[in-house]
């Protein structure tokens, strides 16, 4: 119902996307192409699902949008966490995906109640 590329939401989903891309193409992740794909994957779904809901024509068929793309977020900070555990990122790579992805996922939870409550 806008410029999604206005939304904060989305650029701070974009921006994690391309962090997301460029930490996984280097080093032991780059190797691991099943879980590389899976997480490239996820945070490409979080911008990708904020802008299709956004473009929509009503508020109830773009929340279903903003929940698939703050279950995405779930997604990404699942792979953070086994990415950490298994040595493929450190902590600082680690803490700045877990700040982002809890973030993004507040923000979605404040555009869906203002989505829900119109």
């Amino acid at each position: 119902m806008g410029n999604f590329q206005d939304l904060k939401v989305w650029q701070r989903a974009k921006d994690l996307a391309v962090h997301i891309y460029r930490i996984t193409g280097k080093g032991e992740f780059n190797k691991d192409f099943s879980l590389k794909d899976q997480i490239r994957r996820a945070s490409v779904s979080i911008p990708s699902n904020i802008a299709e809901g956004n473009d929509l024509r009503t508020d109830k068929q773009s929340v279903n949008y903003f929940y698939i793309a703050r279950g995405s977020s779930a997604e990404v900070l699942t792979q953070a966490i086994i990415s950490f555990e298994i040595n493929y990122i450190d902590e600082v790579k680690f803490k700045h995906i877990e700040n982002e992805c809890r973030a993004i996922s507040s923000m979605l939870t404040r555009l869906i109640n203002v989505r829900t409550n119109k």
